[in-house]
């Protein structure tokens, strides 16, 4: 799974996801996408079970592209623990998505392949998102 090999600092602030994505919403690699239409936190198990599912179906043809990396740590505390003394420890890793992000991408396959990958890829994923070509 992706994690990042170092971090300038152990924990991070929750933050927000407000507005459209800047950056990463077009597609600049392959000729089909996958693109987030909602907000969330997606978990580097979740981007592995798209990319897995993506590569099955697929099968040796095509080549992928992920484009987005888990780089924010979430931290949880230990179950059956009193408030106070402090924040927990970092226990998995999330990438930020905002509407409009590009997740995946894809080349090398026919139109029809690359669009049941990424719907089975959608499937993976915790928010709503849509298939797109690149238009030349």
């Amino acid at each position: 799974m992706l994690s990042p090999k170092k971090t300038k600092f152990r924990k991070q602030h929750r933050g927000r996801m407000k507005g459209r994505s800047i950056r990463g919403n077009v597609i600049n690699f392959g000729k089909f996408a996958l693109q987030a239409l909602e907000p969330s936190w997606i978990t580097s198990r979740q981007i592995e079970a798209g990319r897995r599912a993506i590569t099955r179906y697929a099968r040796r043809g095509g080549k992928i592209w992920i484009r987005i990396f888990p780089d924010k740590p979430i931290t949880m505390r230990p179950a059956e623990t009193r408030m106070g003394s402090g924040k927990g420890s970092p226990s998995y890793w999330v990438a930020v998505v905002k509407p409009g992000r590009i997740l995946y991408e894809m080349s090398g396959v026919s139109v029809n392949i690359a669009q049941a990958a990424m719907r089975i890829a959608a499937y993976k994923m915790p928010i709503k998102t849509q298939f797109i070509v690149k238009e030349y």
